[in-house]
């Protein structure tokens, strides 16, 4: 793994991540946008795509953007995590935020502030839940 912004980013969330949760960091080099790492929580998946910034700009490539924004249509759920250099604050972004992040950085997209890996990860939750909740709502043709 490289070592860097990112990857201390990585470790800092990998060292708080919730009990009952498995994740895994994806290495791919080959830029075809599939996002960095792949997290199981009591059962709820989604991925999350680690950023770091020193101000305000996010480097979001256009196959990470393309990548969420298929996954997103399709009723998946994925994240841009960002953290901030300066501030030491995470930021969360659905996935659908892409575009707003490339062009415009973490001041241009909707999203969420959180302190520390905790309060990151308490936010989640409820996202999860409420996600997986509709996405159940849809399949139970009694609904």
């Amino acid at each position: 793994m490289s070592k860097g912004p990112e990857a201390n980013f990585w470790q800092s969330l990998r060292k708080n991540l919730p009990n009952n949760s498995f994740a895994t960091r994806i290495e791919n080099n080959h830029g075809g946008g599939v996002p960095d790492v792949h997290i199981v929580w009591d059962g709820l998946t989604f991925w999350c795509e680690l950023k770091t910034t020193k101000i305000n700009a996010v480097n979001v490539s256009p196959h990470q953007i393309a990548w969420h924004m298929a996954y997103f249509a399709r009723g998946g759920l994925s994240f841009f995590l960002v953290k901030s250099l300066s501030t030491k604050k995470i930021y969360s972004f659905l996935g659908d935020q892409g575009v707003a992040l490339s062009r415009g950085g973490i001041s241009a997209a909707r999203g969420a502030c959180h302190d520390n890996p905790a309060a990151l990860f308490q936010s989640l939750r409820p996202r999860l839940l409420d996600h997986y909740s509709a996405t159940l709502r849809l399949c139970d043709p009694a609904a």
